[in-house]
């Protein structure tokens, strides 16, 4: 049996009276693309906060590589190897796409050059942000300022800053919101190739992408996972269909 890279244990978040994610437990293997699906207000992107550190559990716990990380801060996960993408693209717009990842990989090794030079002059921060742009398809758009981008162009930038870190695990929350089919074609082909390399938790609608990608899905409703399994057979689960799904094809 191999050992989990993440752990959830009873994970529980409270707004008020609403319940957001109501003791939901997941695994998450190494190398493993694991992808969270569900209808709007399910707690997806919520549970994804508590895991990166951005909220806090009311109860429950987080175990990463065998740590429990349940209370400690995102700064440290991140150290860690936990690096998010955001639904909503997080990039700086007046930075070209160079400097965009230069500071991702920055943040990555703890470094601060700036009291010596431009941190965009540091080959040590250049060649990884270089590699990290032409793994995703941009390495002909780094001089391009980020607000020139395209709104694929700058979904693709974001993944390229979060595989900067080097990350032992992805955190995707929607990567493809947004997207017309051809950069949803585009981004899926990415997401392919990257899952030879990373372990990847995907929270996703685009159902073509997460049945393409997912080694494993797993459903949440209502802040409660009501399935894990194969995308086989989450495609034709009984709850799933009618909680989300429809009619089986």
């Amino acid at each position: 049996m191999v050992e989990p890279l993440l752990s959830i244990r009873e994970l529980v978040k409270r707004f008020g009276g609403v319940i957001a994610t109501n003791r939901v437990s997941l695994d998450v293997v190494p190398r493993e693309t694991h992808a969270l699906i569900g209808p709007n207000g399910a707690g997806k992107t919520t549970l994804i906060s508590l895991l990166q550190g951005e909220k806090r559990a009311d109860s429950g716990a987080i175990y990463f590589a065998g740590a429990d990380i349940t209370a400690r801060p995102a700064h440290r996960r991140a150290q860690l190897g936990l690096a998010r993408s955001f639904q909503i693209t997080s990039v700086f717009p007046h930075f070209n796409a160079l400097t965009n990842v230069l500071l991702a990989v920055q943040a990555r090794d703890g470094h601060s050059f700036r009291f010596w030079q431009p941190a965009d002059q540091v080959e040590a921060l250049r060649r990884p942000a270089r590699e990290a742009l032409g793994v995703i398809g941009l390495a002909d758009r780094s001089d391009v300022m980020a607000g020139s981008l395209s709104y694929g162009e700058l979904r693709q930038l974001e993944l390229a800053m979060a595989i900067a870190m080097k990350p032992r695990l992805l955190l995707l929350d929607e990567p493809m919101a947004g997207m017309g089919r051809q950069d949803g074609l585009r981004m899926t082909g990415i997401l392919r190739d990257l899952k030879r390399s990373f372990t990847i938790l995907l929270v996703e609608h685009d159902m073509t992408a997460v049945f393409a990608l997912a080694d494993r899905v797993s459903v949440l409703v209502s802040g409660e996972i009501i399935a894990t399994g194969t995308p086989d057979e989450i495609r034709c689960d009984p709850k799933v269909r009618a909680a989300y799904l429809g009619n089986c094809g």
